[in-house]
């Protein structure tokens, strides 16, 4: 558990020479303390990742957010870089979607409640009333929104509606059985977290235990990714498999993947609230 303040600067760029020596420089000409850092050079695009923690007690967060601004801004330019700094001391806030199937919700709410998952969870929005109790047992609002299906584009109107009152940094679908629309979608590229159980791109769509059973599969998973207009396409940024055997129905490849399941997507939503996943075109940069 993170208890000391801290400020992560995140940037990405054209790969090339003086990059790491720049950052680094600019940093230690105003007290910043570096904890972790993380690189990767990506050959097959020719772009530059970087991850810098900073001690927040030993540079003032305004301080150091204002000379990125203005100060940062020649060394930006010279490299081409797009960068962004969080601060710890904000707390993401976090809206999750979610339908009747409780697994991952309820281990998201377990870990929340347990200091693991550092974040605020304003809302939790349902198109079914099922799980309100459990829900409203941590303490949080619960949002009914009926999906009807002559209704659903108005349905979706209040679920976005919700979202921006509840001033959203992320949206979580913990099995949220509804595909979003585009427009929503565009709205918050990077910020949508889903958990697909297969190991895609393997079995998209729907019932995938029951397509990876008929194909007699010997390995079952789950994948976590950002959620793009494509169907079970977006960034992918966290997976796991579990073995199978000829012995094992469907009924026990949806109960195998469950445990993954949550698991995965604890892990992504961990990456993604500590600043460690970068988008890479169509692919993800995971600083773990």
């Amino acid at each position: 558990m993170q208890t000391e303040r801290t400020l992560t600067l995140t940037m990405t760029c054209p790969d090339g020479v003086g990059i790491v020596a720049a950052v680094s420089q600019f940093l230690a000409d105003r007290g910043g303390w570096i904890v972790e850092a993380n690189h990767h050079s990506d050959r097959t695009t020719g772009r530059f990742f970087m991850r810098n923690v900073i001690l927040g007690s030993s540079i003032d967060p305004d301080t150091l957010a204002q000379a990125l601004e203005d100060e940062f801004a020649p060394i930006a330019q010279r490299f081409g870089m797009t960068w962004r700094l969080a601060d710890s001391a904000r707390r993401k806030r976090m809206v999750v979607l979610v339908s009747r199937i409780d697994h991952c919700l309820v281990d998201l709410l377990y870990r929340w409640s347990s200091g693991e998952l550092e974040c605020d969870i304003p809302c939790v929005i349902s198109n079914h009333e099922d799980l309100r109790r459990t829900v409203e047992w941590h303490g949080l609002t619960f949002h009914h929104v009926p999906f009807e299906p002559a209704q659903k584009a108005a349905a979706f109107g209040r679920v976005e509606a919700l979202v921006e009152e509840a001033s959203a940094d992320l949206i979580v679908l913990a099995r949220f059985m509804q595909i979003l629309p585009p427009a929503l979608c565009q709205r918050y590229p990077g910020q949508i977290l889903n958990i697909h159980h297969s190991f895609l791109p393997s079995f998209a769509g729907a019932k995938p235990y029951h397509q990876a059973f008929d194909r007699g599969v010997k390995l079952i998973g789950a994948t976590s990714h950002y959620v793009t207009e494509a169907l079970d396409e977006g960034p992918i940024i966290e997976q796991d498999v579990v073995r199978i055997d000829h012995d094992d129905a469907p009924e026990d490849l949806v109960r195998y993947g469950r445990d993954i399941e949550k698991t995965v997507l604890a892990r992504a939503l961990k990456y993604h609230l500590e600043d460690r996943v970068l988008l890479n075109g169509h692919r993800t940069v995971v600083f773990r």
